[in-house]
């Protein structure tokens, strides 16, 4: 509240990001990301796939173009390299909701928090998931994809959209995020960050980029859940 000039913490919503934090689906995005760039001769190890994790993935693609080959491509170019991209994930077995979330969703219910997802993703197999596997919790009008924002994480535009969607202020909202870009991107947007590290990134990638609370699953983030919104005063 001191950093943003807040006089108040008062939560009413959360935001979640969906791969790695509503999905255990980021070793099959890794496996079919680079499966996907070393068709084209990119070189892009499972690993990166977490690094660049929350970026949309034509600006990934365009990144990596750059850095290997010296020169930019088209978008349009990106558009139909990510599209092979998406047909090895859409070929994959479906991924399994992430162990645990379904307890948090449930403290949610019971502080009566309005639900969001803000994902950098348009893939398509898990969007439409979202609404079937967390019905009565999500809507579709409180998702933001990478088909609404202009730019992706790391920059707020996506979680700005999500507060936009839900009615909300940044400090009447919690974000859930695992990767380092989108713990970047929420806390430019001013908003109160808890990382669930559910991937093999060290904890250290997450604090650095400012995560207010850092924890190893979503079991350990259910038990403490509670006692986050007891000290927002509510």
């Amino acid at each position: 509240m001191s950093k943003h000039g807040f006089r108040a913490f008062c939560p009413k919503a959360v935001l979640f990001d969906m791969d790695g934090v509503l999905y255990d689906s980021m070793p099959l995005h890794a496996r079919s990301w680079h499966d996907a760039m070393q068709f084209f001769g990119i070189a892009m190890r499972p690993e990166q796939a977490y690094e660049y994790e929350g970026m949309r993935g034509v600006e990934t693609i365009r990144l990596l173009a750059k850095q290997q080959w010296g020169r930019d491509i088209s978008a349009a170019t990106a558009e139909e390299m990510y599209r092979k991209k998406t047909e090895l994930f859409a070929s994959c077995q479906p991924a399994n909701m992430m162990s645990g979330i379904m307890k948090v969703m449930d403290k949610c219910r019971a502080h009566d928090l309005t639900v969001g997802v803000v994902t950098g993703s348009g893939q398509p197999s898990l969007l439409r998931r979202i609404e079937d596997d967390f019905h009565g919790f999500i809507s579709t009008d409180h998702i933001v994809t990478s088909f609404d924002v202009t730019h992706g994480k790391p920059s707020p535009e996506p979680y700005l959209q999500g507060l936009k969607k839900l009615g909300v202020m940044p400090y009447e909202a919690i974000v859930v995020e695992n990767a380092p870009l989108g713990v970047r991107s929420a806390k430019a947007a001013q908003i109160f960050t808890v990382a669930v590290n559910t991937g093999p990134l060290a904890d250290e990638l997450l604090a650095n980029e400012g995560a207010d609370l850092i924890f190893r699953n979503m079991h350990d983030f259910a038990d403490s859940f509670s006692e986050i919104i007891r000290c927002s005063g509510l």
